[in-house]
């Protein structure tokens, strides 16, 4: 019987994480708005440091 327990607390955590990218999403429309450009919710990837000629980071 854990195994039920666990899916109803996997269940709330995303319904958690629905809510807050819900959230998220609405503040970034209503703080850009009127706008162009649609809003991202995700974060870009951090990018990787760039090197010299000599190769060196």
């Amino acid at each position: 019987m854990a195994g039920k327990g666990n899916a109803a607390q996997q269940n709330r955590e995303s319904e958690k994480t629905k809510k807050q990218l819900e959230q998220e999403l609405q503040e970034g429309l209503e703080e850009s708005f009127p706008g162009s450009d649609p809003v991202s919710v995700t974060q870009p990837a951090p990018s990787k440091p760039v090197k010299d000629k000599a190769g060196h980071g």
